[in-house]
Parts: structure tokens; C-alpha cells; sequence
């Protein structure tokens, strides 16, 4: 298991314990001002957790859990009034900031990193190095009956092609749905679902056929056993990298990661403003220590700021 799966089990299994106690404390969410709740991205959760981490390091009382249900799972969640923070890596939709509206539950957006959905393949895979947008949306979109490599390119070879993606709760399978076929949520459903990364990783390591994708981060950590493809938006082949996600080459499938930050939790509980303020404050150390592409100093600036003005 790698480090940042170690990272999200115990994370997971930290936030159960936790969430049991707050719900015995004081019926679940921060209304007591006793345990922080974060939920959502299964991709936000490991910067959320390593700033939790850092922040416990100098404030040992303040207790915070962190969940993983997904971005949408964690959006239910949070427009419920059940956590007051929920892990995002796509923005709130039409229909999450109307539950929002019902749930009386207003917020305050913040980008904490950038990130690049990256397609990997397996290393013994020799034939493919740079898929163009309409490749791969012949390949996911809805009703698609591509199922060999030589489907997608007459000169690929006849190679059965496995496919690996994230689970439709996840922010990650909207992301790269909306970007790749047009809309959130238009995906052929024939594929090896899943909201843990790591299961991509396997599998597709473990297929010489195999095409997945998944953030950035988990490539960096499992590049090793994995090979990146280049993906041509219309201007080229271009690699995902921190430098291709942050200056916008890496189209179209860079993309901002965000926390919502329930305001009234925000403006109760000291703990709370103090911890969301060290995470933007430091940001570039968090980012880097969980492998996302960090923020650059006017974007940090621009969302201390944003967390200034909400708690004016």
C-alpha cells in the first residue's frame, strides 16, 4: 500500500471515530464548536488531511476529522448542515447550491491547489503516447463500443483495451466527463468504477491493455509502475506536469481544487477560522508535501482575502 493510501485509511478510519464521538458531543456537524468535520474529494482529502496534520502539530486540542465520500457525497453532507467543510475537486453545481439554499447553508469558496486528471496506461504499453481529446472521448462516451487499442488508432496494435476510472460520486469522474465528452456525469458505463485511486493504479499496472485516470498526485507517486499520456487539446501533445497544469497548457483537463467553508461555523468557532487560515497561509508547504501543484502567491493572496472578507 503506498504512503498516501496509508494516509486515507487512516484518515478514514480516524474521521469514524471522531464523527462518533462528535455525534455523541453534540449531534454530529460543529455545532457544539467540539470536532471540525470535513468530507468530500477523495483527491481534496490528502491536502486537507497533511494541513490537519500541521495544524494538530501546534494545536493539539483542536479536533478535526476528515471523511471520503466524494465531492458529491460530501456536497449532501455539507448543504445538510452536517460538516463545516466539504472537499471539492470541481465546483458546487446548479442543484448542490440549491440543496445549499433549502439547507440554509451559506459558504465561502476557496481554491487550495491546482491539479491535472491524468490517463495512464500500463509501462509495457510501446504504442501510445498521446491520445487527442477525440480519441479519448471515442473512447468514454456514452454508448461507446471501443473495446481494442486499434479501435482507437488504425496503427495501435490489436490489444484489448481495460478501462479504469472514478466513481460517478467523485468530483475527478465529473471533471473529466464534462471535459472530455461535454457534460458531467455522460460516461459509457462499462468500466471498472472506483472512489479509490489506488484500484486504478492496480489495476491497470497489472494490464498490459489498461487505460485509467485519475489526479496528477497519484501518478507522481506511482510513476514507477505507471506511464503518462500526453493529451493533444488542439494546440499539441502536451504532458501533464505542475507546469503544464499552472500555466493552462494542459488542456483540457488542468483544474482548480477547492474547500467550502460553512459560514456560520466560520464565524462561531475560532478553531475553525484559525485552521483555514494556516491552510491558505501555507499552502505552498501543504500542496508540495501532499504532491499537488501549488498555488502561486497572488492566488494565495486572493483567497486570504476571500476568507478575510467572510469573516468581516
Amino acid at each position: 500500500m503506498t504512503t498516501r493510501a496509508i494516509t486515507r485509511v487512516v484518515a478514514a478510519g480516524l474521521a469514524v471515530g471522531l464523527l462518533a464521538i462528535a455525534a455523541a458531543g453534540c449531534g454530529g456537524g460543529n455545532g457544539g464548536g467540539d470536532v471540525i468535520t470535513a468530507d468530500g474529494s477523495s483527491t481534496v482529502g490528502p491536502f486537507t488531511t497533511k494541513a490537519v496534520e500541521d495544524f494538530r502539530a501546534e494545536n493539539e486540542d483542536v479536533q478535526i476529522t476528515v471523511g471520503i465520500s466524494g465531492t458529491g457525497g460530501g456536497f449532501e453532507r455539507f448543504c445538510a448542515g452536517e460538516t463545516d467543510i466539504s472537499n471539492a475537486s470541481r465546483q458546487i453545481d446548479e442543484d448542490e447550491v440549491a440543496l445549499c439554499n433549502e439547507g440554509g447553508v451559506e459558504y465561502v469558496e476557496l481554491q487550495v491547489a491546482t491539479d491535472a486528471l491524468t490517463n495512464v496506461v500500463n509501462t509495457e504499453n510501446d504504442w501510445a503516447t498521446c491520445l487527442t481529446v477525440d480519441q479519448l472521448n471515442a473512447i468514454w462516451k456514452p454508448g461507446s463500443k471501443v473495446n481494442n487499442w486499434n479501435q482507437v488508432d488504425s496503427s495501435f496494435p490489436d490489444v484489448p483495451l481495460k478501462l479504469y476510472g472514478a466513481g460517478t460520486d467523485s468530483g475527478t469522474f465529473d471533471y473529466f466527463t464534462d471535459a472530455i465528452n461535454g457534460e458531467e456525469g455522460a460516461s459509457r458505463a462499462d468500466f471498472s468504477a472506483t472512489e479509490d485511486d489506488n484500484v486504478t493504479v492496480q489495476g491497470v499496472a497489472g494490464d498490459r491493455g489498461a487505460l485509467g485516470y485519475f489526479g496528477f498526485s497519484y501518478f507522481e507517486e506511482n510513476q514507477d509502475t505507471l506511464k503518462a499520456l500526453q493529451v493533444d487539446g488542439g494546440d499539441g501533445c502536451v504532458a501533464p506536469s505542475s507546469e503544464s497544469a499552472q500555466d493552462g497548457s494542459y488542456t483540457p483537463l488542468s483544474r482548480p481544487l477547492f474547500v467550502y467553508v460553512k459560514l456560520s461555523a466560520l464565524n462561531e468557532d475560532a478553531n475553525l477560522a484559525d485552521f483555514i487560515r494556516f491552510m491558505l497561509e501555507n499552502e505552498r508547504s501543504i500542496a508540495e508535501a501532499a504532491q499537488f501543484v501549488p498555488l502561486t502567491q497572488a492566488q494565495i493572496d486572493e483567497q486570504i482575502q476571500k476568507l478575510e472578507d467572510a469573516l468581516a
